[in-house]
């Protein structure tokens, strides 16, 4: 007994001299407190940014195509492979969450069409709906995995903010002549369309006209990115008409008239606004006249187009919304078919999975009347094949559209901060100018489109026909509204596709104004 008392004292007195020691230590040490944090914070940054990404575990991400580790088309682990995400209803809450997942600090901006080349895999994800503070990608509501009706350019994308610290914590740090912005070519370009079957149809190819030794050589253009807001340009440049499809392929490349295609790639990053006049309007990735451009696909992988005489032009009413927008507090039992399609606000699914009693809860909808006329020279059709059409129980009609309509709540410092949207749709003729005959309908599985001098009408009454602001702030805000929002069907312009208004909700009404036509 009396040698653990002895073992015990001097137990006490070595934990005394280290207490001791330690203090000392802090003290001869504080100089260096903040360098090994600043180290510590770089290690974290470094784990947090690659760990998901190098493990394959369900559900990590990796961006591809890009310029750095911070930019690139979006691909998924799930199931042992790795697989692409579709652009359907893909936004700032989507890119968000990525850029959150892979460790940086923010966002730039969500990209849509294949903006970094085509996708190699097959679609893993297709019409994601996050709200944007979720933890992981997987977190957020979509079809299901593998269920999709995509194409190979409709790879979604982001680019995401760098940290302050990336030239000091990764390997492979951004070359600074890759940060150049995008610019005007500055100089006069020849179009051609080459290998179509018609004459409004083919592989884009661009040449100098006036460059020093004169008229230069014919190239290609790259596909990144490559869309209808392009495609328009050209066929307007080529007195064509307008662009019924803007590909990203090789379709058009035929090896047997001895040309197939140019080695040259003339232009890359292409960006048009869609109101130029010319190709060399656009924005494109910095180019001189005796370097190639860079791609992502340097085989196979051009711009396309297909050039028709007569199109559709939707124009969104929005006086007839700022006439019937209105307030409405509705319990979430009567939103259960609304909830299925992602139509109110991130906090309603976590009020429906926390509270046994959810449906008692209300929800404040800011409800309108939503009419699109189509003033273009041709009927308005879905591009999504009938076959493919997705018969909804609730609502007793097939949905011919993903994304038809989103409609925003924008603060004073430009963030969205509500949303709602038309994710699945039905298109029919609901009034027509005197003389013409309505031709779609909904019911019965009929034909659905909106015919020319015809609109379509989304009552204020109809489900999804509002925005949830259960958890907005009384105050002054922007709305916006766009029709046909990602250019997935074709139309002769796209300024008149979007009303952006003044919004002033108090705690008695709400209403807009001062609306505007612009793009989306």
């Amino acid at each position: 007994m009396s040698s653990l008392l002895v073992w015990c004292a001097l137990l006490q007195t070595l934990l005394l001299v280290t207490l001791r020691l330690g203090d000392c230590a802090i003290a001869v040490d504080a100089n260096r407190t903040s360098a090994l944090e600043e180290a510590r914070l770089q290690r974290e940054n470094l784990v947090r940014k690659y760990l998901k990404r190098l493990k394959k575990e369900e559900g990590a991400l990796k961006l591809i195509g890009g310029r750095g580790d911070f930019e690139g088309n979006v691909e998924i682990f799930h199931a042992g492979k790795w697989g692409a995400i579709c652009d359907d209803e893909w936004d700032q809450a989507e890119a968000e969450v990525v850029c959150r997942q892979l460790g940086f600090p923010g966002y730039v901006k969500p990209t849509h069409t294949g903006h970094f080349g085509r996708a190699k895999r097959k679609f893993w994800m297709d019409n994601l709906w996050c709200g944007g503070k979720e933890a992981e990608l997987t977190d957020c509501r979509f079809d299901g995995w593998g269920a999709n009706d995509c194409e190979s350019g409709e790879a979604a994308g982001v680019i995401c903010k760098q940290h302050d610290t990336d030239t000091t914590t990764t390997s492979k740090p951004v070359p600074v002549e890759l940060k150049v912005p995008k610019e005007r070519f500055g100089q006069r370009l020849e179009l051609r369309l080459v290998g179509g079957r018609v004459e409004g149809e083919g592989r884009v190819e661009v040449r100098i006209v006036d460059g020093p030794g004169g008229a230069g050589p014919w190239g290609s253009v790259c596909g990144d990115g490559w869309g209808l807001l392009e495609g328009n340009v050209v066929c307007r440049q080529l007195n064509l008409g307008y662009a019924n499809n803007a590909v990203q392929t090789d379709f058009f490349s035929d090896e047997a008239d001895g040309k197939g295609l140019p080695e040259r790639v003339l232009l890359s990053g292409t960006e048009c606004y869609g109101n130029e006049s010319t190709l060399a309007d656009c924005l494109h990735d910095p180019i001189g006249w005796d370097t190639v451009a860079t791609c992502s696909e340097r085989k196979g992988h051009v711009a396309a187009v297909t050039c028709v005489p007569a199109m559709a032009d939707l124009v969104f009413d929005h006086v007839e919304m700022e006439q019937s927008l209105h307030l409405e507090d509705r319990l979430m039992y009567l939103l259960q078919c609304a909830m299925e399609e992602n139509c109110v606000a991130t906090q309603a699914y976590e009020i429906q999975r926390d509270n046994p009693n959810w449906h008692l809860e209300t929800r404040r909808l800011l409800k309108f009347t939503a009419r699109v006329v189509n003033m273009g020279t041709a009927d308005f059709r879905p591009h999504i094949p009938k076959h493919l059409w997705e018969w909804h129980l609730c609502h007793m009609h097939y949905h011919s559209m993903e994304v038809f309509a989103t409609f925003d709540v924008i603060d004073g410092q430009g963030r969205k901060v509500a949303e709602g949207h038309k994710a699945s749709f039905c298109l029919e003729d609901n009034q027509c100018l005197p003389g013409v005959e309505p031709r779609y309908a909904c019911a019965n599985y009929g034909d659905q489109g909106i015919s020319v001098n015809c609109s379509d009408i989304y009552r204020h009454n109809i489900d999804c026909q509002w925005v949830d602001i259960s958890e907005l702030d009384f105050g002054e805000y922007t709305m916006r509204v766009a029709i046909n929002p990602e250019f997935k069907v074709p139309e002769m312009r796209f300024d008149n596709n979007a009303a952006t208004c003044r919004l002033l909700y108090t705690q008695t009404y709400a209403r807009v104004f001062d609306c505007k036509h612009e793009r989306p």
